[in-house]
């Protein structure tokens, strides 16, 4: 049984409407698997891809220590430049594959040092999965939200130590990572603002998710632009609303938080890779994603 986090990443990728046990979706799946930061995505819409240059950056793998662990992760910034503000940039269901090192470069091309940690690093490589079922099972459910925030508190000390002024940390991220943008803006005295691209804001607690955006609302500490599709199959637009509500009753930050909702965009419509990618809405996400940073003081 997939969660609606899977099934709404995993359809995103099939042009068709193909049975979930069928041969067309064990094909994309294995075609959108990241290997490391490869392009292996690239087959299901080469065309589409967008590729940004590292030209003019520093860029590429490294890591930083957690609790005895070392947390793999890319990063991007303008070369020769310090005190840069920061964008955590969190990865898709899929994990850290060439189209979330692209965003981070696309980052670093607008001015920020931007790091994008593999938060599935002691669970497992999810480009070795080729079923959904088994990635969810031996890898995603097993990811516990405490680790998540411990991480990203971890890349932040990295950033301020490598070029990052941790004064200005924006946190951005796709569907799973959506999800957890809204749940470190609340974790974190450090972010200013977010930006969570069509993540679950509702769920079932459990002891390793407690608590879900809807929950934790009302005690953001940056606001957050949520950027969703209204159709979504996924993320109903009535849990939207419940989220709208929960932001209006809490803190400064929760009440300066917004919604942009594009009537005719599915989920993913941003993964430029993808079958589900939408042009017009991803552009101008991007550029409202910008501006958010900009009106928030991480820029």
């Amino acid at each position: 049984m997939l969660t609606s986090d899977l099934k709404n990443e995993f359809d995103s990728l099939l042009p068709g409407h193909a049975t979930e046990n069928g041969a067309s979706r064990r094909t994309a799946l294995k075609a959108a698997l990241g290997v490391g930061y490869a392009a292996t995505a690239l087959p299901i819409m080469a065309q589409t891809a967008i590729k940004t240059s590292a030209d003019g950056l520093k860029a590429g793998e490294t890591s930083f220590e957690v609790n005895g662990f070392k947390v793999p992760a890319y990063f991007a910034a303008p070369a020769g430049k310090t005190n840069l503000p920061v964008i955590l940039v969190i990865q898709e269901i899929f994990g850290v594959h060439e189209y979330i090192a692209d965003t981070a470069r696309r980052f670093a091309k607008a001015g920020y040092l931007a790091i994008a940690p593999e938060l599935y690093a002691r669970q497992g490589d999810p480009s070795q999965y080729g079923e959904m079922a088994k990635l969810m099972a031996e890898v995603v459910s097993k990811v516990p939200d405490a680790q998540v925030m411990a991480d990203l508190d971890g890349a932040v000390k990295w950033a301020g130590a490598n070029g990052g002024d941790t004064g200005k940390v924006g946190i951005t991220g796709f569907c799973w990572g959506g999800r957890v943008t809204w749940l470190y803006a609340a974790h974190s005295p450090n972010v200013k603002a977010g930006v969570a691209w069509y993540g679950r804001l509702v769920g079932a607690s459990t002891p390793l998710t407690p608590k879900h955006p809807v929950e934790i609302a009302p005690i953001l500490n940056g606001p957050v632009l949520g950027l969703y599709g209204g159709q979504d199959a996924g993320i109903p637009l009535d849990t939207v609303d419940k989220m709208k509500a929960a932001l209006a009753a809490g803190s400064p930050a929760a009440k300066a938080s917004q919604f942009v909702v594009y009537p005719d965009a599915p989920h993913a419509f941003h993964a430029d890779y993808r079958p589900s990618f939408r042009k017009e809405p991803a552009d101008d996400g991007w550029k409202r994603a910008l501006a958010w940073f900009k009106a928030n003081g991480v820029a």
